[in-house]
C-alpha cells in the first residue's frame, strides 16, 4: 500500500525520466496490442476508418493549442 503518494509520484517521474526511449520496443508493444485487439474483434476492416474525421479535427485543434503562446 502506498502511504506517501507524492513521494511515489516523484519516484515514478524520476524512473520514467531515467529510461531511454526504445523505438523498436515501443513499436513491438503497439503492434502486439493491435494484434490482440484484432483477435478480440475490436478492430475490423469495416470500422477501420470509423470516426477518423473526429480524430483529424481533434489533432488539428491540439496542434493549434501547442503553438499558442
Amino acid at each position: 500500500m502506498i502511504r506517501n503518494v507524492q513521494r511515489w509520484r516523484e519516484f515514478e517521474n524520476a524512473w520514467v525520466a531515467s529510461q531511454k526511449p526504445d523505438f523498436a520496443e515501443n513499436l513491438r508493444l503497439v503492434e502486439g496490442m493491435y494484434q490482440l485487439a484484432r483477435e478480440m474483434g475490436r478492430f475490423t476492416a469495416e470500422d477501420a476508418l470509423d470516426g477518423i474525421e473526429k480524430n483529424i479535427r481533434l489533432a488539428a485543434v491540439l496542434h493549434h493549442v501547442q503553438r499558442t503562446p
